[in-house]
């Protein structure tokens, strides 16, 4: 789970204009900022499902009330592992007060700058370009609704992300990519 922060409300000043026979959907570079909201999500990475919600901040409340919503729709008896990033939210002492008090949640913190190991980024890319940057959004609750939406529509046929590339595949680029730093090219 993680939190998608400073969603922007964000109004054309002007129509889009709609895709025709050989020129592409366009719209004006200039907007109206209509506030943010910070979506919380965390998807079953067995069935695809995601449970989200939109807070106006993302603090440590935020995100308890995030976890309390976790709680009320995950059956009891499941055991629940939450890959986290080290964001200081996710480790506040009233946070982690929480966590003692819910053994059942198993907490796993993805290492620095390693934030796609998190199933939850790569759904962020999937609902980034077809919701919230193509949309126009006159209020934050407009914003809101658009994303409680999509997560609606991703979850009536949900489909797991399947990892395609083998750990060895990974490794190797991850060695490749060093040697060229060090080498300086």
């Amino acid at each position: 789970m993680d939190e998608k922060s400073q969603i922007q409300a964000l109004d054309r000043t002007q129509p889009v204009l709609p895709i025709r026979p050989g020129i592409p959907e366009r719209q004006t570079h200039d907007y109206q900022r209509h506030g943010t909201t910070t979506l919380f999500a965390a998807p079953d990475v067995l069935t695809g499902k995601v449970i989200g919600s939109c807070q106006p901040r993302h603090r440590h409340g935020e995100f308890l009330a995030f976890l309390e919503r976790l709680e009320a729709n995950t059956p009891k008896r499941m055991q629940v592992h939450l890959v986290l990033d080290n964001y200081g939210t996710h480790k506040h002492p009233t946070v982690k007060a929480w966590f003692t008090g819910h053994p059942r949640y198993h907490l796993h913190y993805t290492p620095t700058g390693a934030s796609w190991i998190n199933m939850v980024e790569r759904w962020f890319v999937e609902i980034t370009p077809k919701r919230i940057r193509r949309g126009t959004f006159r209020s934050v609750s407009e914003l809101t609704r658009a994303i409680q939406d999509y997560i609606r529509q991703n979850n009536t046929t949900p489909r797991p992300f399947i990892w395609t590339a083998t750990a060895s595949a990974i490794l190797k680029k991850v060695r490749r990519c060093k040697q060229a730093l060090e080498t300086r090219h």
